[in-house]
């Protein structure tokens, strides 16, 4: 299900009330959205600038290709596990390579981004394809994927033909210095962009929460999902031991798949949101009424997650979770961000 524009105005006005200014983390203290090593990151990328013959920059675009393209930019949908998409990208390269292939015998090709956007992810797959359009002599080396931001540290590169030799730079994900206002902040938070710990799991699903209220998502899940939103496939017992890493509990009901045991939590999740926000008697576009919304559903998170109401860290617990279950893709593809209406008379 693809969602439509960005959050009200009753969103930022949640956000401001319900999880404060900017100047907060976990322990207390102002964010640093822009450490030290994305300051020598910038420094090293714009050195190789410098050298570089082609520069992609890979953005979780989405809805925005049309955007571009408005623009006379070049804009390329790519599914980084899909071999037919990679291959469009490698046109594209050889395309806008054509002319320094000529008369470079070694050319650069760089790729950018923010953090845990999927450069590492896209850069394996070139490396997995690129054999059909240039022929490469050397062992092919991985670059390393994790799904926390920082996970590169430095600027590597990746030889992906020999003839003429071209290599990809792998480079550390970087923000800018300054985040210019809270929401966004928060989006790039919930995308995964910043890490967790900086602004507090707790903090980034409210926000979540708001989103989904406000946009009245829950209730578009129960016409649209084709999972069984009047109940479940199985009882289960009331207590679990759970793995936080990967959502799946050290011991489930029997007979029940992985994949049958998180599409069921995922269906767990969507009726508890359906049902809060069906039954709330409130007014979303008011920050107050939000935030007691954002309250009960945290409640009945923790059921729909079945996790323990006596455990110490249930909220966290709860909130990692959710978390989890929306970068995974499981409650469906997002756009947090406004898209510029394109003027196509002009």
């Amino acid at each position: 299900m693809a969602i439509g524009r960005s959050s009200s105005s009753a969103t930022k006005a949640a956000v401001k009330k319900a999880l404060g200014e900017m100047g907060f983390n976990s322990s207390g203290g102002a964010i640093n959205w822009f450490p030290g090593h994305m300051a020598a990151a910038t420094r090293a990328i714009r050195d190789r600038l410098k050298v570089s013959d082609l520069v992609i920059e890979v953005r979780d675009s989405r809805k925005w290709t049309h955007y571009f393209d408005s623009r006379n930019q070049d804009c390329l949908p790519i599914n980084a596990h899909s071999k037919s998409s990679v291959k469009k990208l490698l046109d594209l390269v050889e395309v806008k390579l054509k002319e320094v292939i000529s008369r470079e015998p070694t050319l650069l090709v760089m790729v950018v981004g923010v953090p845990n956007v999927g450069k590492s992810a896209l850069i394996n797959s070139i490396h997995r394809i690129a054999s059909s359009h240039f022929p490469v002599q050397e062992k092919i080396k991985r670059a390393t994927v994790g799904p926390l931001p920082g996970v590169t540290q430095d600027i590597a590169g990746f030889k992906i033909a020999h003839h003429p030799s071209i290599y990809v730079l792998d480079t550390p994900g970087v923000l800018v210095p300054s985040i210019p206002d809270i929401e966004t902040g928060l989006k790039l938070a919930l995308a995964g962009s910043v890490k967790d710990s900086v602004v507090g799991e707790e903090r980034i699903a409210q926000y979540l929460l708001a989103v989904l209220n406000t946009r009245g998502t829950p209730l578009h899940w129960k016409h649209s999902n084709n999972r069984r939103m009047e109940g479940i496939r199985y009882e289960p017992e009331e207590k679990h031991d759970y793995n936080l890493k990967d959502l799946r509990p050290k011991k489930k009901p029997p007979n029940v798949s992985d994949v049958l045991y998180i599409e069921d939590m995922v269906t767990e999740v969507q009726r508890a949101l359906y049902f809060s926000l069906s039954e709330f008697d409130g007014n979303v576009e008011n920050e107050n009424d939000l935030e007691c919304l954002i309250e009960q559903q945290f409640e009945a998170l923790q059921k729909a997650l079945r996790i323990p109401h006596k455990a110490s860290e249930a909220r966290i617990m709860v909130a990692k979770k959710f978390l989890t279950l929306f970068r995974t893709g499981k409650l469906g593809p997002f756009i947090l961000d406004d898209v510029p209406e394109v003027n196509t008379t002009s």
